[in-house]
């Protein structure tokens, strides 16, 4: 039996359209593949910058709705010292002197520092004093003039002021020791200011050098408490929380802008800076006989309104009032 049937085998030409066409659809295939995903991580990239964008949103809106805290009871954006601080400050640190040391040593009794003396009408020097607590000048001016600085209050001749500003923060390896600082003196005059003066004073005469990491917060909080602040809780977590911090960068830039308290065109340019009657003070930072002579001089030029005449001081030794 002749068989003269062909077998059911497609021809050349159709086999290459059909592999064109599965071809064809592998390609339509990959590409609306690719295609999905191009849209799944551009939807995935908006949500992602939506979200972003989102957090910033609210982080500006929720620090501009956050007011910036400041410390009650100032003055200039400083804080003032009473008699009362320094009657606290030397009934807890000031040690009493043997009544017999002078004599033994055959060491005069050193005279007191002359005061001003402006009269009624023309009212107390006022001296502001601008303090940054890793400035070696700021520390060099308290120990210097701490104690006629205290006289002078004692005796209504001035009122002194002091300002804390943070102008050498990036002086610390990276702790913002000046910032933290002055933070923490703002804590303690929020918090207890009977115990600012003692503070300030033990962090300017005590200070760590530049370029170091300067005190701890646990360092700060202990001086503090050391210093007579009673509630060591809330001032750890006003140290700690830099509740002033915002306070302190706003008030050494308006200290910067100027002017400064009493004057019409002085501005912070360093520290220490200190103003007697509206007046920058340009003399020796360690030498009490010049400071004195300067305040003087000032005030018998507001009193008479024409410079006074020269008044030297005889200089009394340092002490920690």
């Amino acid at each position: 039996m002749s068989s003269d049937e062909t077998p059911n085998v497609p021809t050349t030409s159709h086999s290459r359209a059909a592999v064109r066409e599965k071809a064809q659809q592998l390609n339509a295939q990959q590409s609306r593949a690719r295609l999905i995903r191009r849209v799944i991580i551009a939807a995935v990239a908006v949500a992602v910058v939506v979200a972003a964008g989102g957090a910033v949103a609210w982080a500006v809106v929720s620090a501009a709705s956050k007011p910036t805290l400041s410390p009650s009871n100032l003055n200039d954006d400083g804080v003032v010292v009473t008699k009362e601080e320094l009657a606290s400050v030397r009934a807890a640190s000031t040690p009493t002197p043997s009544p017999s040391a002078g004599a033994a040593t055959g060491t005069p009794t050193p005279t007191p520092t002359p005061t001003p003396d402006p009269t009624s009408a023309s009212g107390p020097v006022d001296i502001h004093v601008y303090v940054d607590y890793l400035s070696p000048g700021a520390g060099d001016f308290e120990r210097a003039n701490a104690k006629q600085l205290a006289t002078w209050v004692d005796q209504d001749a001035a009122t002194v002021t002091y300002h804390p500003v943070a102008l050498l923060t990036a002086n610390s390896n990276g702790t913002k020791y000046s910032l933290r600082a002055a933070s923490a003196a703002a804590c303690v005059a929020a918090r207890q200011p009977a115990a600012f003066y003692a503070f300030n004073h033990a962090l300017l005469i005590d200070q760590p050098k530049q370029d170091t990491d300067g005190k701890s917060d646990k360092d700060l909080i202990q001086l503090a408490v050391d210093s007579g602040v009673k509630d060591g809780d809330g001032m750890r977590g006003c140290v700690e929380d830099g509740t002033y911090g915002s306070w302190v960068k706003d008030a050494t830039q308006r200290a910067v802008d100027g002017p400064l308290p009493g004057s019409k065109k002085s501005a912070l340019s360093g520290a220490p800076t200190i103003v007697v009657n509206g007046q920058v003070y340009a003399g020796s930072l360690t030498d009490a006989a010049e400071f004195s002579q300067f305040v003087l001089s000032v005030a018998s030029d507001s009193y008479y309104g024409t410079p006074g005449p020269t008044v030297t001081p005889t200089p009394s030794p340092t002490a920690t009032p």
